[in-house]
């Protein structure tokens, strides 16, 4: 009899114990994306030196850039900002992709996603599905869309990205059936394809 009681106990203390650490995970999941600093801008030492390719925003001299090194939640369906670059050499996405170290074809669904969401590169090469314009499209992460530095050459010279986008190729945009006259802004909402 005394060890049913001694048993019971115990694991209403594990249950509680277990219950306290869940609630913590929840708050700190759902806790808000707070700005972690701030970049002052520099102009690039010559003009060519910003690809302004699909209206990419170039860094001023002396303004104020906010910095992420979170994203908003993911959950099955996150909201976010869908923008447009160029994955391909020479185009406005700057270097090659963090995930494979190389460019890519403009005409294949990839993106990349804000440090928050590129999580450490732990969604790299991973399907997402994008949610827009009344349908959906699969395309896979390629490389980050940097929310904690930029204004220098690695980065283009264009700020830091804001920490709720999904940068995509121009075959996410046509995918969504979205006119071109239209593309580079598109409030969606995507999640990790299974």
């Amino acid at each position: 009899m005394m060890k049913t009681k001694v048993c019971s106990y115990s694991f209403q203390i594990i249950l509680f114990l277990l219950i306290i650490v869940a609630s913590l995970w929840l708050s700190i999941e759902a806790a808000p994306c707070k700005p972690s600093g701030k970049l002052r801008g520099k102009r690039p030492p010559h003009h060519s030196q910003c690809n302004q390719e699909n209206n990419s925003e170039c860094c001023r001299e002396g303004e104020h850039y906010t910095t992420f090194e979170c994203s908003p939640p993911v959950t099955h369906r996150t909201k976010a900002i869908l923008t447009l670059t160029s994955f391909e050499k020479g185009g406005d996405g700057g270097g090659a992709a963090a995930c494979d170290f190389r460019f890519h074809n403009d005409n294949t669904p990839i993106v990349a996603l804000s440090t928050g969401w590129f999580n450490h590169k732990k969604r790299c090469l991973q399907n997402i599905t994008i949610f827009g314009n009344g349908r959906k499209v699969n395309a896979m992460v390629v490389d980050e869309c940097d929310s904690t530095i930029g204004c220098d050459a690695d980065h283009d010279f264009q700020p830091p990205c804001p920490n709720n986008v999904v940068v995509a190729s121009k075959a996410v945009w046509k995918a969504l059936c979205v006119p071109e006259s239209n593309w580079g802004l598109l409030d969606i909402h995507w999640s990790d394809a299974y």
